[in-house]
């Protein structure tokens, strides 16, 4: 993004004041009188902006979304439902844009021909669900990290109910700087996790259960007082605990 605002600068297409603007990360784009684009934020904060669909009209969401891809290179939306996907699929073909669905995830990446993927960090997450309920949230933080630039690897379904199964899969996950764990019901498991491994444990509720304290409010209750020492997201935060991992773990790998 940096060299793409000095090249730009170097051609005449843009001012010094833009590019002191980009460069900075603080340029903010209108999309009609109801969006302002962060175009900025992975610059300045080395997070990626990301839309998301929940609640928004489906012309409007694929009016920002195209506009931020065309603009940025890049553009992710979280929590998409079918028309929405379908809407910015039609729109970003029209204007020539790559849309990839990540449907377990939700989750759908823009991208305009030949921009650059994420440039690998050497950062390693690791990422657990109890249940198989739990994936959805756990594939979202799954494609921020990636987009972050870090490796994800994945142990799905080895909650505390069949306790054993978590040996074995931990064990294959070892090499990560930093554990992501997603839990619903009563969320024991990121307290477990954070008892057997040596690196930061990142707890995330998920609203599965039912009944008193159910849609992840007992989970994050359970979370909120472990013992274990971790740091938990609100419910179903995958998108907040795949961003936090992957700044830890870029952290470790750049010094």
């Amino acid at each position: 993004m940096l060299r793409d605002a000095l090249d730009r600068l170097n051609s005449g297409q843009i001012s010094i004041e833009e590019a002191v603007l980009e460069i900075e990360g603080l340029r903010i784009d209108a999309v009609g009188d109801f969006a302002r684009l962060d175009l900025g934020r992975q610059l300045r904060c080395g997070i990626p902006e990301v839309v998301l669909a929940e609640g928004k009209e489906p012309d409007q969401l694929a009016d920002i979304a195209v506009h931020h891809a065309e603009m940025a290179g890049r553009c992710l939306i979280s929590r998409v439902g079918p028309v929405q996907h379908e809407i910015i699929r039609d729109r970003s073909e029209k204007k020539g844009l790559k849309c990839t669905y990540h449907e377990v995830a939700k989750m759908i990446v823009l991208s305009t021909p030949g921009a650059p993927e994420p440039v690998a960090t050497g950062g390693i997450v690791g990422i657990i669900t109890a249940g198989t309920s739990d994936i959805s949230v756990a594939e979202e933080a799954k494609i921020i990290a990636e987009e972050m630039g870090c490796r994800v690897c994945t142990a799905y379904d080895v909650g505390a109910a069949g306790i054993h199964r978590l040996f074995p899969a931990l064990k294959a996950l070892l090499e990560a700087h930093v554990f992501i764990v997603a839990a619903g019901r009563e969320g024991t498991l990121p307290a477990v996790v954070a008892g057997l491994v040596d690196r930061p444990v990142i707890g995330v509720p998920v609203s599965s259960g039912y009944g008193y304290m159910g849609q992840g409010r007992a989970a994050l209750a359970s979370m909120l007082q472990s013992c274990s020492v971790i740091v938990v997201v609100n419910i179903d935060s995958g998108f907040t605990a795949g961003a936090f991992a992957a700044r830890i773990a870029n952290m470790v790998v750049s010094k």
